[in-house]
């Protein structure tokens, strides 16, 4: 595909695969609240050998250049376990995505979605969803609220400009994921201290750190906890068996067992609360390499990190007890213990909870009862394929 002097290409060779993870260095170059990522992980995530979502999943990329100047990219990816889904839920039958975009300009980025686009229709897709970069567990969704600060750990930050390119290739907004932050150096409020305090009398509750002596089971009651309270949510696909273990194993560096904490009732796992020091800190000076130093950096601040942010990343509920307020309860002495933790051991200050899905009414009500504001909005958006 050719617009004037600009050529699509799929990426095929090694050299093509570099070009691709290294633009964005170029064209954020300028922007004081990007943070690099490091290579590495880029590479972990692009390559079907390294990621197990391609054991249910395809994709294709595709590199723009003028004049043999590489000037952006994107991705055209099937989730398959996504196509089983319902369609009332987001995803279902014949539903593509796109990711990774990245365009120095408009005439760029109109050419890369249209050849996403191909890709995706002779693939028999007849709708797509995007910006998803791969998984919809991984960086979904189009940064168009909060550009003035730099994203927390395993969140996406973009161009402003791309809002325009993704709307004029006329994609209509379908769904919006928002983050909060709050000062978490302030006691809540009165009410959430005695929600708090009333859990803790009860024999029923009992809130405990995971064990990371017993990773895999602790991360199995996870994932069991997890597939059940977000099964109905919007866009929600299952996380199978091989991508727990090998998400564990990447973060397991990060997971300390005094910032994820289990609720359990009756003796059964019940409600889980995830947090994470913000790794971007550390990784954001290395530029994306840990050669030939930025290991022994990082390694020395993961034996103890002082961070300024931390990020909750996944919290669930089982269905059976959600809209209850024994739901409200486990979340809120959740976030307290963990607060009280992250505040004493991490030095944090901030507290970052997100992505939160703008019509889940239970997370948005706590976030609210806690404080937080809105900082960051990401923007899905959809769009039905057409034969031309």
């Amino acid at each position: 595909m050719a617009h004037s002097d600009l050529v699509i290409t799929p990426v095929t060779s090694k050299a093509d695969k570099k070009a691709f993870v290294d633009l964005p260095w170029r064209l954020y170059a300028n922007d004081p609240n990007w943070v690099p990522p490091l290579k590495s992980e880029v590479y972990g995530v692009i390559e079907p050998a390294k990621n197990p979502f391609f054991g249910h999943a395809e994709a294709q990329y595709f590199l723009a250049r003028r004049d043999n100047r590489v000037v952006g990219r994107i991705s055209a990816h099937i989730d398959h376990l996504a196509l089983a889904q319902p369609v009332e839920q987001g995803m279902g039958p014949g539903t593509g995505n796109f990711g990774f975009f990245e365009a120095e300009d408009a005439q760029s980025g109109k050419a890369l979605i249209e050849a996403a686009e191909d890709w995706l229709r002779a693939k028999g897709m007849t709708r797509v969803l995007g910006p998803i970069s791969l998984s919809i567990w991984e960086e979904p969704g189009l940064l168009i609220q909060g550009h003035d600060h730099p994203p927390t750990v395993m969140m996406g930050h973009n161009s402003p400009a791309y809002q325009a390119m993704i709307e004029g290739a006329g994609y209509q907004p379908i769904k919006q994921l928002k983050t909060y932050e709050l000062d978490i150096t302030h006691p809540f409020p009165p009410l959430i201290q005695r929600i708090v305090s009333s859990g803790e009398k009860s024999d029923r509750i009992r809130i405990r750190p995971v064990d990371k002596s017993k990773f895999d089971a602790e991360a199995a009651i996870l994932l069991g906890i997890l597939n059940d309270a977000w099964g109905k949510n919007w866009g929600f696909v299952p996380i199978t068996d091989a991508e727990v273990a090998h998400t564990g194993k990447k973060l397991k560096p990060i997971v300390f067992e005094d910032l994820i904490m289990i609720a359990e009732l009756d003796g059964e796992p019940v409600a889980f609360m995830m947090t994470l020091p913000d790794l971007n800190e550390a990784t954001a000076p290395l530029n994306g390499s840990l050669l030939p130093f930025g290991w022994a950096k990082l390694l020395w601040w993961l034996r103890k990190p002082q961070v300024r942010t931390m990020r909750v990343p996944l919290m669930g509920v089982v269905q059976r007890l959600q809209s209850s307020r024994l739901a409200s309860q486990l979340a809120f002495m959740m976030i307290e213990y963990i607060r009280r933790n992250a505040i004493t051991r991490y030095g944090a200050t901030r507290g970052e909870i997100g992505w939160v899905l703008d019509d889940n009414q239970g997370m948005n009500a706590i976030a609210d009862a806690i404080d937080s504001k809105v900082n960051k909005v990401y923007q899905i958006y959809e769009k039905d394929l057409v034969t031309p």
